[in-house]
């Protein structure tokens, strides 16, 4: 009886990091953004204090995000059980894990940023919007690929869920590096992903209440 209670709370933890993780990645695609408009091709534009607190502020929060991130895929993860391609499950967790591999990386090179150093400052811009937007972004829409296939076979994600992240994937995949703002399509579909987890999933969870 607890193990069945402990597997039903699954989806609702898969459902709050989702919410978590879209929120503060959103947040500091925002602020890196607004703090630095030009992006990787702003190269010669002194970056003034305003615009280092918000890189500094959006720096604090991508750990969050990946933390939050890592939960939100293991509980996804755990709610296929037995019933996952190993094909499937295996480039779903190798996009995750990838992903918030290049996440980390580009918020330390976002950090020289701060950095008095003009030069110093040049290069980490480059090199942190190149491994968000190119390298990142297109893991991103592995993982969108895979679990979106996962929630198909499962019968867990209706269809139009499943066309909104082939559509997501496919947004990140091509044009995602030559779209400013293309960033966001990543937590915008895990936000809507882990509502639908959360809002499916209320009568599920009421079942065993009433014997009680």
């Amino acid at each position: 009886m607890e193990q069945k209670h402990e597997r039903l709370g699954t989806p609702r933890a898969a459902g709050i990091a989702g919410v978590v993780f879209a929120i503060l990645m959103a947040a500091a695609i925002v602020l890196v953004r607004l703090a630095l408009p030009g992006g990787a091709g702003g190269d010669e534009v002194a970056v003034d204090a305003g615009q280092r607190r918000a890189v500094q502020t959006a720096l604090e929060l991508l750990p969050f995000a990946g933390i939050a991130f890592l939960w939100f895929m293991g509980a996804l993860r755990d709610q296929a059980g037995e019933g996952e391609d190993r094909f499937i499950s295996t480039v779903f967790l190798g996009s995750g894990l990838v992903f918030v591999a290049t996440l980390f990386g580009s918020a330390a090179a976002a950090g020289t940023v701060l950095d008095e150093s003009q030069q110093h400052s040049a290069f980490g811009r480059h090199f942190a919007y190149t491994m968000m937007t190119t390298y990142a972004m297109r893991m991103a829409a592995v993982f969108i690929f895979t679990t979106s296939t996962i929630g198909r076979r499962l019968g867990v994600f209706p269809r139009p869920l499943v066309i909104l992240g082939y559509l997501a994937g496919l947004t990140l995949l091509v044009v995602g590096a030559n779209l400013p703002w293309a960033e966001l399509v990543f937590p915008a579909w895990a936000l809507i992903v882990s509502l639908h987890i959360l809002l499916g999933r209320r009568p599920a969870r009421s079942r065993p209440a009433t014997p009680a």
